[in-house]
């Protein structure tokens, strides 16, 4: 047992020696007010997905380059040009020479290869294809230039105010550059919009099948988010390394119906990096809670209908209600207030708004949601009323 409380002594002394060590040499370490976060990179922020909210931040408007996550702005054009029609994953893209000529991580294209745009997303979100990605945005935009237009165009329409893209892959570029906060926000945009792109960023190795001239060859496809495979809820999104922007991701989290999303930005290792992640997420899912009131479809009451081939209809909120809140409040007990119309005139459309309901949490108002109807009501006719009234007599 001595010996036990020896070691045990010794270990804690040489930990906490090497702790004092590593902050004797310079190590500027960020943390927040109430000491619950203690992040190592130069820039980082988390933030709430569904609601937008910023739970933590360190620098999160300094501008840095951002290495692979830049991909994540490309995979959102992508996906928005799939949702609109203007391209299918099934179609097959000639990788030309340019795309063809990108190194470092790549999934080894050749010139005049053909694949499926669908493919070739999946060497991005997977592998972190350099070559995919401006083989992507050729395609989508027409040239690697015209797809570069179309990303700062979406930023400026994201509220990115502290970015500026010169290329799909995130290889170092003078002036290529962006923020914490604006990784959160395209990060935020992707995967509330086009939640599908987890199904990819969440698939921790895979291989690709190339049609080669001279037969098939295999390409491994390998996540470098280690934390998809080891943190609990983890299911994306980018990582990005390059010896300038050093290391950084945009890492994607849920739990219990709370979705985050992490920024690191210009960590010196993957060590520094992964600690930082673990430790925002940790922060986020210990400190807050989704609350979330199941009211979708629920009978609220009916109101009166004039003039209409029914006399009342039932009345409906429209969505369920999520609110963040603090932990720290303990087990909520929201409250609502419902305000509607007394009578509305025919004819009434389903869908339509006739009132909203209040959220509360205590006296204070957290929030609001409409109440509809669900069906069509004509308005009735002269005969119409004439045979209501008959029935009603009889």
């Amino acid at each position: 047992m001595k010996k036990l409380l020896t070691y045990m002594f010794l270990f804690m002394f040489i930990f906490n020696l090497s702790f004092v060590e590593s902050l004797a040499e310079g190590e500027e370490l960020a943390v927040d007010a109430d000491n619950a976060v203690t992040i190592g990179s130069k820039s980082a922020l988390l933030m709430e997905a569904e609601t937008g909210k910023v739970l933590y931040e360190h620098n999160a408007d300094e501008q840095l380059r951002p290495a692979s996550v830049t991909k994540v702005m490309t995979l959102l054009l992508a996906y928005e040009a799939l949702a609109a029609g203007k391209v299918s994953e099934d179609d097959v893209v000639t990788i030309s020479e340019h795309a063809a000529s990108f190194g470092g991580s790549t999934i080894f294209l050749d010139t005049n290869e053909q694949i499926t745009l669908g493919l070739l997303l999946k060497g991005v979100a997977v592998a972190s294809g350099n070559d995919a990605a401006v083989a992507v945005g050729e395609y989508i935009g027409g040239s690697e230039e015209g797809f570069v237009a179309m990303m700062n165009a979406k930023a400026k329409e994201l509220g990115m105010v502290n970015t500026n893209f010169v290329n799909p892959c995130g290889l170092d570029a003078d002036g290529h550059l962006t923020t914490s906060r604006d990784i959160a926000l395209m990060s935020r945009e992707l995967i509330t919009k086009y939640p599908q792109v987890l199904e990819l960023s969440s698939i921790y190795h895979d291989t690709l099948t190339h049609q080669r001239k001279d037969g098939t060859q295999e390409t491994d496809l390998a996540n470098r988010n280690r934390l998809i495979k080891f943190y609990d809820g983890c299911n994306g999104l980018k990582t990005g390394w390059t010896s300038k922007a050093m290391y950084s991701i945009s890492a994607t989290a849920e739990r219990n119906g709370l979705s985050i999303i992490a920024v690191i930005m210009g960590a010196e290792d993957k060590k520094t990096r992964t600690k930082d992640v673990v430790t925002l997420f940790d922060y986020g899912f210990g400190h807050y809670q989704m609350v979330i009131e199941e009211d979708a479809n629920k009978l609220v009451g009916q109101i009166d209908i004039k003039q209409g081939v029914k006399d009342k209809v039932d009345c409906y909120i429209k969505e369920d209600f999520k609110t963040l809140l603090d932990k720290s409040a303990g087990s909520p007990e929201i409250t609502k207030e419902y305000m509607m119309e007394e009578k509305i005139a025919a004819p009434v459309e389903k869908g339509q708004k006739i009132g909203e309901v209040k959220y509360y949490l205590g006296e204070k108002e957290i929030g609001t949601g409409d109440i509809i109807i669900q069906e069509d009501i004509e308005k009735a006719t002269f005969k119409g009323m004439i045979e209501h009234l008959i029935d009603m007599w009889l």
